[in-house]
């Protein structure tokens, strides 16, 4: 949806590693997005059918995800109709779309054409985070960027 939308984003995270081959399954999409006015307005617009809700959070919160939330706030982890959905404007050790975009690559994936972060972009933003699951995932990339 956000590539039919005209969205900018790169995909990062689980996802990106399947791309470059990883073994390890992902339950959500993790996805950079660009934080120009246009963009935000392409992005609310994509996501609405979705039903976008953040994740984690009480129920009956209310929220509703358009361009003026999206605006005021940076990153979200939301729950949409179609799973986890991470909207992050920036990430440790790669910094914004306009930063990232330059250490990505253009894949078909999901039946669809995408900018995804490059194996060495990813590897050092999951160096970056730090969390096990990524510090994890760190060992797979390199044997798979050594190939």
């Amino acid at each position: 949806m956000l590539v039919d939308g005209g969205v900018r984003f790169v995909l990062i995270g689980g996802a990106a590693a399947m791309v470059h081959g990883a073994a390890r399954l992902t339950q959500d999409v993790d996805v950079v997005y660009d934080r120009e006015s246009e963009n935000l307005e392409r992005l609310a617009v994509a996501l609405a059918p979705l039903e976008p809700y953040l994740r984690d959070v009480p129920a009956g919160l209310p929220f509703q995800l358009d361009v003026a939330t999206l605006e005021r706030g940076l990153n979200f982890t939301l729950t949409t109709a179609l799973g986890p959905l991470d909207l992050l404007g920036e990430i440790t050790g790669g910094g914004t779309y306009a930063d990232l975009r330059r250490h990505t690559i253009e894949i078909e994936a999901f039946g669809v054409h995408l900018r995804c972060l490059d194996l060495p972009a990813l590897i050092k933003a999951k160096r970056a985070a730090g969390r096990p699951k990524d510090l994890e995932a760190i060992a797979e990339l390199e044997a798979i960027l050594e190939e």
